[in-house]
């Protein structure tokens, strides 16, 4: 399996290698580490530097300002994300797109750098990997004003509701699940339309440490998600699915290493 978003810059991971070998351990065999600032962004690409040798060509990244962050952005922070781009670890632009639910920076600036993100994008041949909540409709209509120029581009921890869904898929968009679909009341509605993504479409992710699984018989006492737990999203998926969970492992894998380009084991 891959694992095509986990926060592995977080402070709440302090023995990376730890998680690394977890992973491993449960078949997951390859992770994204999610850049969502310009630091973070070298901070993950410095994680896949410096356990290339203990787990050969099993991390990749992500560079990008999360809109959250928008407010750092600038002409400076996004020639530093360019130049970032250069390392052979980095995979796609993001984490990227609108984010209204909290409104950390204003809509403008989140505006302006997420369209800026996406030209980055489209000038590197590199794919998106967005984010999106409570901004929709702003946010489909920026992706929409690129046409046919717009990159492959996955939809991050999708929640959003069934219109949404086709929306992003006439687009063409991939789709990422996480154990957002393992929650017993948050998950309901994704339950019901994850059976719409196309299987040549879908990922998966645990957005680690965050959103830990609901389904798990025995959670973590401090409550840390890792990509270990991979499997109980799938497990999860394939109970609202017709595929088997062998056949939503497979495809998936196939989907996330074709995507951001992988080797293949």
């Amino acid at each position: 399996m891959i694992d095509i978003g986990v926060n592995l810059t977080s402070s709440q991971f302090n023995d990376v290698s730890t998680v690394l070998s977890n992973a491993q351990e449960n078949n997951v065999k390859k992770i994204i580490v999610t850049g969502t600032s310009a630091q973070e962004s070298k901070n993950a690409i410095s994680l896949c530097q410096d356990f290339e040798k203990m787990f050969p060509n099993m991390l990749h990244s992500t560079v990008g300002i999360h809109p959250h962050e928008a407010s750092s952005f600038s002409d400076s922070s996004l020639k530093e994300l360019k130049n970032l781009t250069k390392h052979k670890c980095v995979v796609a632009i993001g984490e990227t797109g609108l984010d209204y639910y909290r409104n950390f920076s204003s809509k403008e600036i989140q505006v302006k750098s997420f369209s800026k993100h996406i030209e980055l994008a489209i000038d590197i041949g590199l794919p998106l990997f967005l984010h999106e909540r409570d901004a929709f409709d702003d946010q489909i209509k920026i992706l929409k004003s690129f046409g046919q120029d717009l990159p492959k581009s996955v939809i991050h921890c999708f929640t959003g509701s069934q219109n949404n869904l086709a929306e992003y898929l006439d687009l063409g968009m991939y789709i990422g699940i996480t154990g957002w679909i393992c929650d017993k009341k948050r998950g309901e509605n994704l339950r019901a339309i994850v059976n719409q993504i196309p299987i040549d479409k879908l990922m998966m992710e645990t957005d680690s440490p965050y959103l830990l699984p609901q389904n798990m018989p025995k959670r973590p006492k401090k409550r840390i998600n890792e990509p270990a737990f991979l499997d109980y999203v799938a497990s999860q998926i394939a109970l609202n699915r017709h595929e088997s969970l062998d056949e939503i492992k497979f495809a998936t894998t196939e989907n996330a290493t074709a995507f951001f380009n992988l080797a293949k084991e």
